[in-house]
């Protein structure tokens, strides 16, 4: 497993970031509750088999259900050897407001001492926003109080979890954040042109939903009717795979990594199976400029509509 320095931290992360949503709640396409899900003990073995095979990076955050108590399970006696990302709890109500001032920072304080607990770790190295506005990222109490906890030592490096170029683009031109992790795919390349400005500023790129969750695999079949185009987009990534060695994961995954400023892929992993295939995927062979630049023609053509969360709430992902 190749790795990859995390913007300017110091930190090295593996190419593979493991997704720990999965193992913590009911999460992706197919998944209804805790019995489509893996036990404590498959997980926390699962946990410790990604680290035999060279994985370092584990992302996970306050809202995952026990998926922070079950990797604290997994890495009490080896915290040393991996790298562990968490978020905050999120900081906006029902109406989309944040607390008054002068509340935030106990917020943030306690969601992070709950994250420590959990992990059974005195740090964590990368302590994130989870879903960011730009009306967050303008709030100096929540700005002075990551910078306050780090520099206690109780996390190494701060990071934003991003939805949109706006609030990336924040993130990037605010110096003070050291990791951006965001949404980039085949389907939706829009983040994409932010990369360069990011590496400048010495900010680290973490990229989720490369697979859309499951999409951008044999799940993206037989969808809602809603999604009936999205459907018929994906098959023509298919089409593309003639001739080729690997499959649409990899593929996609493949696409991602392909650029040099991406510090790592975020993959959700809850079987052995899928943590074979992201094995199998990161084998140090990137795509060429041709296919590359073939992949960035295919984009979906309307890239607004790529909205995960709007999916999971029309119920579209079921």
């Amino acid at each position: 497993m190749l790795k990859r320095r995390l913007g300017k931290t110091g930190i090295e992360v593996s190419e593979v970031a493991f997704g720990c949503v999965e193992i913590g709640m009911p999460y992706g396409i197919g998944v209804e509750g805790p019995e489509d899900m893996l036990t404590e003990k498959e997980a926390i073995e699962l946990l410790n088999l990604a680290v035999d095979s060279g994985i370092n990076f584990f992302d996970t955050a306050r809202m995952y259900g026990k998926s922070e108590d079950i990797i604290g399970k997994a890495f009490k006696n080896r915290r040393h050897e991996v790298v562990i990302a968490t978020k905050c709890v999120h900081l906006l109500d029902g109406q989309g407001k944040l607390p008054p001032k002068g509340k935030i920072k106990g917020i943030i304080k306690k969601s992070l001492l709950d994250s420590l607990k959990k992990l059974q770790t005195d740090h964590v190295d990368l302590f994130m926003l989870h879903q960011a506005t730009p009306e967050i990222l303008d709030e100096e109490e929540i700005i002075n109080t990551f910078a306050q906890l780090k520099e206690k030592g109780l996390f190494r490096a701060t990071g934003v979890s991003s939805y949109t170029t706006e609030v990336s683009k924040k993130a990037i031109n605010s110096g003070f954040w050291n990791i951006l992790q965001l949404p980039f795919n085949l389907m939706d390349q829009r983040q994409g042109e932010l990369f360069k400005e990011a590496e400048k500023k010495g900010v680290g790129i973490v990229v989720r939903s490369v697979l859309l969750k499951g999409l951008l695999s044999d799940k993206g079949v037989n969808l809602h009717p809603a999604l009936s185009k999205v459907e018929k987009h994906i098959a023509n990534y298919n089409k593309l795979l003639d001739g080729r060695y690997y499959n649409l994961p990899a593929l996609a995954t493949k696409f991602a990594l392909s650029f040099p400023e991406v510090s790592a892929v975020l993959i959700g992993i809850d079987k052995k199976k899928y943590l074979e295939e992201a094995l199998g995927t990161v084998d140090g062979v990137y795509l060429d400029k041709e296919t590359l630049k073939q992949l960035g023609e295919m984009a979906y053509p309307d890239p607004e509509f790529i909205n995960l969360p709007y999916w999971d709430k029309m119920n579209w992902l079921r």
